[in-house]
């Protein structure tokens, strides 16, 4: 079942910003990954989902419930975390976790202590004095103390420190095994990837990919750098290889080059015939198959064949 459905959205901000014709949906219990730099169409998305704005064409649904029609509802149901953090004037953290809790009839405090435990939040000082990380650990404290079963998160690290970042994947991580549904918007590489069983990657308000994550773990295409004892054996290599050279090094002696797992064989057969300094193989990542689309020399369907024959 889905509980998240965007479906054929686009606001048009003129001049080539929005997003146009989005659509996407997130299963009950996955963590979907919308991974795209700022500006690429992520916030709007999300914006649009959450009821703050009306689309002017598709339709979200979050539980079945139009996001525009049932805004008011869907703010009970989820926990969101915005990219762009607001808070009320004068206020004390502990002030402020008070109203949030009444406004979401919290009675048992359990759950919020035990995020402010986690993410070492001090809630006495006035939020107006917190530096950008305590007020983003505010935000996730608030965002998560209903214990909501949906989760939409917008850069949600942004202002963490490293060692908060990576509490907060073990966070995702937790909240995924207890079968919550995630979006997690960020275009931090590290986090997406630990975290996420799908991901969408928009590029200039247009949805270019959609992944499995598994597909990236257990892509059999390979890429190997080597590097040549000298020039004569690098020329020789060159002069011989039957394989397409990605990247060529000469004043290196090195060459990066792409294979499949049944070329294993054959790649041995030709440096058994000239002298290395070393070979070391290079892991096709996440970050790879992004920056395919970001390339603008390439198409959406180079991207996607570099997936499938690794050659990136």
């Amino acid at each position: 079942m889905s509980v998240i459905k965007v479906k054929h959205v686009t606001k048009d901000y003129g001049y080539g910003r929005g997003i146009f014709d989005v659509s996407f949906e997130i299963k009950e219990g996955e963590v979907f990954g919308f991974l795209g730099p700022n500006g690429a169409g992520k916030t709007t998305t999300i914006r649009h989902l959450m009821g703050f704005t009306k689309a002017q064409e598709g339709e979200l649904y979050i539980n079945g419930k139009n996001s525009w029609k049932s805004a008011s509802i869907i703010k009970h149901d989820v926990g969101y975390l915005p990219g762009e953090l607001a808070f009320p004037k004068n206020m004390t953290g502990d002030k402020f976790i008070k109203f949030m809790a009444e406004e979401r009839k919290v009675t048992d405090m359990t759950r919020t202590e035990e995020l402010k435990e986690m993410f070492e939040l001090d809630t006495s000082e006035e939020i107006k004095e917190m530096s950008l990380g305590t007020k983003r650990k505010l935000a996730v404290v608030t965002a998560f103390m209903h214990n909501p079963k949906i989760l939409i998160l917008d850069e949600p690290t942004s202002g963490l420190d490293p060692v908060m970042q990576e509490r907060f994947i073990q966070f995702i991580l937790n909240e995924k095994a207890e079968g919550k549904t995630i979006l997690l918007s960020s275009h931090i590489f590290s986090e997406v990837d630990a975290t996420c069983d799908r991901i969408a990657i928009i590029k200039e308000g247009v949805v270019v990919s959609t992944i499995e994550a598994s597909q990236l773990k257990q892509n059999v295409n390979k890429a190997f750098k080597i590097e040549f004892i000298n020039s004569e054996d690098y020329k020789k290599f060159m002069e011989r290889t039957k394989f397409p050279i990605a990247i060529e090094r000469p004043k290196q002696n090195q060459v990066k080059l792409n294979l499949t797992d049944e070329k294993m064989q054959q790649l041995f057969t030709e440096l058994s015939e000239v002298k290395v300094n070393f070979i070391s193989e290079i892991k096709f990542t996440l970050e790879d198959y992004f920056m395919d689309f970001y390339d603008r020399k390439k198409t959406v369907a180079d991207g996607e064949e570099n997936l499938k024959y690794g050659l990136h």
